[in-house]
């Protein structure tokens, strides 16, 4: 596929799949019409780029659909202040589109050479607003707090220390349960308890560590 075929799967993919998907943010629509999505993906699946899929990246890893980031980006509703942390973006693609709306961004990656991956494109999409820091988000310490985190991968149940780590009325988006039914929620950090916002059903990927529990029938 020639750079102009790209351009103009991209245009569709916003128009047709993004768009439709109540995502009406201009802001994020123009980042998602002009930020290059395959330069973030394996040299293997660039072709798919911008289908309606979730695409492998690496470890078990995936870049999840284009209509579920811009849904994510959406909710969150960044704004050029925002400092922003971005758990399971296996691809870097959403710490690149976070590093375009907000000040500055830190990604938790697991695996180094996803890690080296992200930076380089990151650069070469002139994203320079964004950290990458190998680390598990289920062990990783920080005193930090975020304006906005953003969790590319589902789990089980959101982690408190997700919670932890937002600045007061700070937002995080997850998508938990238990596939194939799981719920994307918006989660506010308010004074006297976190206030959750339920936002649309899909299915996604867990994080490692972040699965239920498997249950033993006898």
């Amino acid at each position: 596929m020639n750079p102009m075929d790209y351009n103009k799967a991209r245009e569709l993919m916003v128009e047709q799949q993004v768009r439709p998907w109540d995502v009406l943010d201009p802001r994020v629509l123009d980042v998602m019409a002009t930020l290059p999505r395959e330069a973030f993906l394996p040299q293997e699946h660039r072709n798919l780029a911008y289908a309606d899929l979730a695409l492998p990246v690496g470890h078990g890893e995936f870049a999840i659909k284009p209509v579920v980031q811009g849904r994510a980006l959406q909710a969150l509703a960044l704004d050029p202040s925002d400092e922003v942390l971005v758990i399971g973006d296996g691809s870097g693609y959403l710490t690149a589109c976070a590093g375009r709306l907000a000040r500055e961004v830190v990604a938790l990656e697991r695996h180094a050479d996803l890690a080296k991956a992200t930076v380089a494109s990151l650069s070469e999409q002139g994203v320079d607003n964004a950290q990458v820091i190998v680390a598990d988000a289920l062990t990783w310490t920080t005193d930090r707090r975020f304006s906005a985190i953003l969790v590319a991968g589902a789990v089980d149940t959101i982690p408190q220390r997700f919670i932890d780590w937002l600045q007061p009325d700070g937002r995080l988006f997850a998508v938990r349960g238990r596939s194939p039914a799981m719920e994307a929620v918006l989660v506010r950090n308010d004074v006297n308890a976190p206030r959750i916002q339920s936002l649309f059903e899909t299915d996604l990927p867990y994080l490692a560590g972040a699965a239920p529990a498997p249950t033993f029938k006898f």
